[in-house]
Protein backbone atom coordinates (compact mmCIF):
# COMPACT_ATOMS: atom_id res chain seq x y z
CA UNK A 1 0.00 0.00 0.00
CA UNK A 2 1.51 3.60 -1.04
CA UNK A 3 1.81 6.47 1.54
CA UNK A 4 -0.89 8.64 0.33
CA UNK A 5 -3.45 5.78 -0.11
CA UNK A 6 -2.16 4.98 4.26
CA UNK A 7 -2.89 8.62 4.56
CA UNK A 8 -6.13 8.80 2.90
CA UNK A 9 -7.47 5.45 4.49
CA UNK A 10 -6.62 7.55 7.92
CA UNK A 11 -8.43 10.48 7.45
CA UNK A 12 -11.10 8.88 6.36
CA UNK A 13 -10.87 6.74 9.29
CA UNK A 14 -10.32 9.88 11.42
CA UNK A 15 -13.27 11.80 10.88
CA UNK A 16 -15.93 8.53 10.96
CA UNK A 17 -14.08 8.15 14.55
CA UNK A 18 -14.23 11.66 15.25
CA UNK A 19 -18.56 11.40 14.87
CA UNK A 20 -18.55 8.34 16.92
CA UNK A 21 -16.56 10.11 19.82
CA UNK A 22 -18.34 13.50 20.03
CA UNK A 23 -21.27 12.46 21.61
CA UNK A 24 -19.08 10.42 24.82
CA UNK A 25 -19.52 11.99 27.72
CA UNK A 26 -21.76 15.24 26.62
CA UNK A 27 -23.79 16.44 29.74
CA UNK A 28 -26.71 19.30 28.42
CA UNK A 29 -27.07 22.32 30.63
CA UNK A 30 -30.58 21.48 31.32
CA UNK A 31 -29.34 17.95 32.40
CA UNK A 32 -27.05 19.68 34.84
CA UNK A 33 -29.68 22.01 35.94
CA UNK A 34 -27.26 25.38 35.24
CA UNK A 35 -28.74 27.08 31.89
CA UNK A 36 -26.91 30.06 31.12
CA UNK A 37 -28.96 32.85 30.19
CA UNK A 38 -29.41 33.39 26.36
CA UNK A 39 -27.95 30.27 25.74
CA UNK A 40 -29.93 26.62 24.43
CA UNK A 41 -30.98 24.13 26.98
CA UNK A 42 -28.97 21.90 25.06
CA UNK A 43 -25.72 23.32 24.36
CA UNK A 44 -23.33 20.86 26.49
CA UNK A 45 -21.45 22.35 29.72
CA UNK A 46 -18.30 21.06 28.42
CA UNK A 47 -17.21 20.21 25.33
CA UNK A 48 -13.77 18.94 25.67
CA UNK A 49 -12.55 19.00 22.21
CA UNK A 50 -8.93 18.52 23.07
CA UNK A 51 -9.60 15.17 24.49
CA UNK A 52 -12.11 13.69 22.13
CA UNK A 53 -9.36 14.86 18.93
CA UNK A 54 -6.93 13.10 21.45
CA UNK A 55 -9.42 9.98 21.75
CA UNK A 56 -10.03 10.24 18.44
CA UNK A 57 -6.25 10.56 17.17
CA UNK A 58 -5.43 7.63 18.96
CA UNK A 59 -8.70 5.18 18.09
CA UNK A 60 -7.86 5.87 14.50
CA UNK A 61 -4.50 4.66 13.85
CA UNK A 62 -5.31 1.74 16.34
CA UNK A 63 -7.99 1.16 13.29
CA UNK A 64 -5.21 1.43 10.70
CA UNK A 65 -2.71 -0.48 12.09
CA UNK A 66 -5.27 -3.64 12.72
CA UNK A 67 -6.58 -2.75 8.96
CA UNK A 68 -3.12 -2.57 7.65
CA UNK A 69 -2.28 -5.76 9.09
CA UNK A 70 -4.96 -7.77 8.43
CA UNK A 71 -4.00 -6.26 4.59
CA UNK A 72 -0.56 -6.89 5.14
CA UNK A 73 -1.66 -10.84 5.97
CA UNK A 74 -3.86 -11.85 3.60
CA UNK A 75 -6.83 -11.48 5.68
CA UNK A 76 -8.01 -8.81 2.99
CA UNK A 77 -7.92 -9.94 -0.14
CA UNK A 78 -7.67 -7.72 -3.43
CA UNK A 79 -10.37 -9.07 -5.20
CA UNK A 80 -12.87 -8.59 -2.33
CA UNK A 81 -12.43 -5.02 -2.42
CA UNK A 82 -12.77 -5.08 -6.02
CA UNK A 83 -15.54 -6.68 -6.27
CA UNK A 84 -17.06 -4.61 -3.09
CA UNK A 85 -15.78 -1.11 -4.95
CA UNK A 86 -17.59 -2.17 -8.24
CA UNK A 87 -21.81 -2.76 -8.31
CA UNK A 88 -23.13 -5.22 -10.78
CA UNK A 89 -23.77 -3.94 -14.31
CA UNK A 90 -27.14 -4.62 -15.17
Amino acid sequence: MSLPLVLAIYFVLWWVVLFAVLPWGVRSQDESGAVAPGTEPGAPVRHRLALKFLCTTILAAALLILFYGAYALGLIPIDLLVAISNPPHS
